[in-house]
């Protein structure tokens, strides 16, 4: 009996903050391809919690290639890359440390969030949309010269749809 409890209970907190996270994402179609891309081994962490952090206590990894942080990424974001992604450049990054990683829509930011999971760090969570939802919900973005920009990457045309505001890049 205690043990159906604590499963009930653990099922209804973990709704709770899975919920939660996807209810923050307004377009309906872009939660479902999320909900299929994603392989959900690594915690997610939503727009809006984002934005309630302290940046300042915070690792913001953007895992796209170099090109697409240079038109834009979130404000003190720093570039980790994914196909020349070097798990040797966290080396300053304690292991408990709270890092954020995100990428244009989560897919890429979720497989190097998982090999820093796999590495030891401890505090480690996706973004729920990536910089695409990030951008969507009106969020400002900086261009590499830290000016804030309207512009964001679309990594492709085929991704392009995605994006609601700002001006497309791609």
């Amino acid at each position: 009996m205690i043990i159906k409890s604590l499963v009930k209970y653990f099922l209804i907190i973990l709704c709770f903050f899975s919920c939660s996270v996807e209810a923050q994402i307004k377009n309906q179609e872009y939660k479902i391809m999320l909900d299929s891309l994603y392989e959900h081994n690594v915690p997610l962490l939503s727009v809006e919690e984002l934005k309630k952090l302290n940046k300042q206590s915070i690792y913001l990894l953007d895992t796209r290639e170099e090109e697409e942080f240079n038109v834009s990424h979130i404000k003190n974001a720093r570039n980790a890359g994914y196909f020349w992604f070097d798990m040797r450049k966290m080396y300053d990054i304690p292991l408990n440390a709270k890092i954020i990683l995100y990428c244009s829509v989560g897919y890429r930011s979720e497989k190097i969030a998982h090999k820093l999971l796999d590495a030891g760090y401890k505090n480690v969570f996706n973004l729920h949309g990536g910089i695409f939802e990030w951008i969507n919900q009106g969020n400002p973005v900086y261009n590499n010269n830290g000016v804030q920009t309207s512009e964001i990457h679309t990594y492709s045309k085929d991704w392009a749809p995605w994006v609601n505001r700002g001006t497309k890049v791609n």
